[in-house]
């Protein structure tokens, strides 16, 4: 009886010390909101008195495990659609510059064809914002695979160069709304111990998407390759519908009652689902209290909490664009013909797809043992070591032999490693809850028109530097980023999201110039 008391007394001193919100015009809501929150903690009167969580310790039970394994899925199967896109101007183009039709192509069409895709990504992506925060993580997913189903209708079908196009700008908008989303729901849904495995996992079938489309461009015209693009959006549409929305967005829309559904079904245990739900509930109730739930988006996004995560991941994704992590993707079969050397560029553009497969892969399983930051900056100091190999070879004369080829291949390989999960990373962990979902939307769509202008400008800046410029502006730019990033990037390994955010909420900007005393603790 004692400890039944006193967990009330915890819940009724919780609820005291967060005033009810006096808001002139949503008053009534408001008071509505807060006499739900009111019933909900006292509808959970263990939760109070439960430990926070420890790093180390056992976290969801066996079947939350599961659960969270299996949705994560469901949003891999989407991510491998994303990546047919990506993969596709590699294997169509080679086909489009010989097709004896009207559809045949020239060099300049060709850079279009690859690039377009970025270049309405963007719109997408500054949509999947506000989408994501109206609707919610899981229906945004869903809603992102129609214009994905029907890009690849209208590529498939297309007779003109105007149709082909017009498909690949519906693509890219598709991709725009699913990118930020998918992080920040795999990153809402899932246990600090598997965060990182689970919200790198997407790169895996974002890399198998890629390297499906590779295959089949090799044995299948390329419209039989756009209508078989059409099958994963619409399989991962019918998983959603079985998968829970993300607990943190119904708890901060006052939905608790349903929040504490979803992480019991993620958790695999209702007393740890409590201490995770009430977690957030604290937090946000703390932000109620200190007057940050009426300050305007912009206001927010400048103060440092928000401003120093969000200045990392944009300074990182303009570094990584410009160290050719997308374009060797976009160009893959060209990169390698034009960088020499005895492997065929058809046979070579398909082991590195393979290779960033692999990788992927190995790098998803490291992130359960390795730190983030020992990862990104092994991964930073190999990309840079190839792609200057590969410049000063070049220097000396035309590629010739195996080593070419294969310092490309060992780029992907370190590339992937680490750069190439890391913004997925970093939006799904950095970036505060309350502007999670806008700012993981806006950096994608800032991502993605630098990409786009990156792209249709390489072969600009091939015939204009050579290929050995670029590969020298490769590894300057990843050079730049892994100097960035071990100054900057803070260890977020076994940290949960609430811990992150309040590192973020210190003085210090510099990771080596944090409090390590209290390391032990937080971030």
């Amino acid at each position: 009886m004692k400890d039944n008391n006193k967990r009330d007394g915890a819940h009724e001193a919780m609820l005291s010390q967060s005033p009810k919100p006096v808001v002139k015009r949503k008053e009534e809501k408001s008071q509505e909101e807060y006499e739900a929150l009111q019933n909900f903690l006292r509808s959970i009167s263990s939760t109070a008195t439960l430990p926070p969580y420890v790093k180390g310790e056992t976290y969801s039970s066996v079947r939350g495990v599961f659960n969270q394994c299996l949705i994560t899925c469901a949003v891999l199967i989407l991510a491998a659609g994303a990546g047919h896109p990506i993969g596709f101007s590699a294997v169509a183009l080679p086909q489009l510059r010989t097709e004896n039709s009207t559809m045949r192509i020239d060099d300049d069409m060709g850079s279009w064809i690859a690039s377009i895709h970025s270049a309405a990504t963007p719109l997408g992506s500054m949509l999947s914002g506000p989408i994501m925060e109206a609707i919610g993580r899981k229906r945004t997913l869903q809603a992102s695979t129609f214009p994905l189903v029907l890009g690849w209708i209208l590529i498939g079908t297309s007779t003109h160069h105007a149709l082909l196009l017009l498909g690949r700008v519906v693509c890219g908008f598709a991709v725009g709304i699913l990118a930020a989303p998918s992080q920040v729901y795999l990153g809402e849904i899932s246990e600090p111990r598997l965060r990182g495995l689970l919200i790198g996992t997407p790169f895996v079938a974002y890399s198998l998407g890629v390297l499906y489309v590779y295959a089949l461009g090799g044995a299948l015209p390329w419209r039989s390759v756009a209508h078989l693009s059409i099958l994963l959006p619409i399989l991962a549409f019918v998983a959603l519908c079985f998968s829970p929305e993300s607990p943190t967005w119904l708890a901060r829309r006052g939905r608790f009652h349903e929040a504490m559904a979803a992480m019991s079904r993620l958790r695999g245990d209702p007393d740890t689902a409590q201490r995770e739900l009430h977690e957030l509930i604290s937090a946000r109730e703390k932000e109620k209290a200190r007057g940050e739930e009426t300050i305007r988006f912009f206001a927010t996004v400048l103060r440092p909490p928000v401003l120093k995560p969000l200045l990392l991941i944009n300074a990182f994704n303009m570094l990584q664009i410009l160290s050719g992590s997308y374009v060797v993707i976009f160009y893959a079969v060209d990169i390698v013909r034009d960088a020499g050397g005895s492997l065929s560029p058809h046979l070579a553009a398909n082991a590195s797809a393979l290779v960033r497969l692999a990788v992927t892969v190995l790098a998803c399983v490291m992130l359960l043992k390795v730190t983030r930051r020992a990862l990104v900056l092994v991964s930073g100091a190999g990309t840079a070591v190839c792609t200057l190999a590969l410049a000063f070879l070049l220097s000396q004369g035309p590629g010739t032999g195996v080593i070419p080829p294969t310092l490309i291949l060992g780029y992907v390989a370190f590339n992937t490693l680490g750069f190439f999960l890391l913004p997925g990373l970093m939006i799904g962990e950095l970036l505060p809850t309350k502007v999670r979902g806008l700012c993981g939307g806006y950096i994608f769509c800032l991502f993605n028109a630098v990409l786009f202008g990156f792209t249709k400008l390489y072969p600009v800046m091939k015939n204009a530097i050579g290929m050995t410029g670029v590969f020298g502006l490769f590894g300057a730019s990843a050079t730049l980023a892994t100097i960035v990033l071990f100054l900057l990037l803070p260890e977020t390994k076994g940290r949960s999201l609430i811990q992150i955010e309040q590192y973020y909420q210190k003085p210090n900007i510099l990771w080596v110039t944090r409090n390590k005393a209290e390391n032990g603790q937080s971030v």
